[in-house]
């Protein structure tokens, strides 16, 4: 599916197949027109386009596409979310999103604690430096504040603050390790939510019938679409990861098997 899912052309639609006609439907079924600041942000597109032409495309789909955007801001205003805390920063399409989301719930770019609404973290200068540039673009960079260096790291420097929402969306392999500090070191409101993003690649859905953790010689299903044996560690870390929180009493966890998986993750009363 393409990045951009409410602007297709007639002969987008007519090659679609029933899933993709349906995917293309619902997302511009989801464009409100009575929304300030709009569904999708106007800038959005200016930025896929200059991520496309700095790394290529390949690089750029690891940005969150339009419906996507639009669900996860949907989920702010759902959860009536103050603060954002986003692990994996890229070129900051997520985080554009989640700034007009928090507008329309009337958080302001400086709010009395001192602290700004959205915290994204991010390993790579070179991202962050073009995130940055982004959101000055979409008069949101009084809302964001992006944090470079080691996520772990990061995290630490954070405990004590805390936010209505979590958006996982970095180094795959490291999802356990930032769920549980952001668990154990209580920087998860009472009733947020965290967001875990491509928790479905085509790399972990071969692991569906493999117990985790994943023993040495664990044979994966063998399926044309997974054919990337250097991304088999990744599939595995992130099976891993879908069963640790399955089976994890603090929480409860529905899977989206839209674009390539998205977990919901809330916290059970009482932790």
């Amino acid at each position: 599916m393409a990045f951009s899912e409410t602007t297709g052309t007639s002969d987008d639609y007519e090659q679609a197949s029933a899933d993709q006609l349906r995917m293309f439907y619902a997302a511009k079924a989801s464009v409100n027109t009575n929304v300030d600041p709009p569904s999708v942000p106007s800038t959005i597109g200016d930025v896929h386009a200059d991520t496309v032409a700095r790394h290529g495309e390949r690089v750029a789909i690891m940005a969150i596409s339009e419906y996507q955007g639009m669900l996860q801001s949907f989920l702010v205003g759902l959860l009536g979310a103050r603060r954002v805390l986003e692990i994996g920063t890229f070129t900051g399409a997520s985080a554009i999103f989640f700034a007009n989301a928090l507008k329309r719930n009337g958080v302001a770019s400086t709010p009395t604690n001192g602290y700004k609404p959205i915290v994204s973290l991010d390993v790579s200068p070179k991202f962050a430096q073009t995130a940055r540039q982004n959101f000055v673009k979409a008069g949101i960079s009084e809302y964001v504040d992006v944090v470079v260096g080691d996520a772990h790291e990061s995290l630490n420097e954070l405990v004590g603050q805390t936010f209505d929402i979590v958006f996982l969306d970095a180094d795959k392999e490291a999802y356990r390790a930032y769920y549980d500090k952001i668990i154990e070191s209580k920087m998860l409101a009472k009733g947020g939510l965290i967001i875990a993003d491509n928790t479905a690649f085509d790399w972990v859905t071969p692991f569906i019938n493999v117990s985790a953790p994943v023993a040495e010689d664990a044979v994966p299903l063998r399926v044309p679409y997974s054919s990337h044996p250097e991304l088999l560690d990744m599939g595995r870390a992130l099976h891993e990861f879908n069963e640790y929180v399955r089976q994890d009493p603090r929480s409860e966890v529905v899977m989206l098997p839209l674009f390539t998986g998205i977990s919901l993750i809330r916290l059970l009363p009482d932790n």
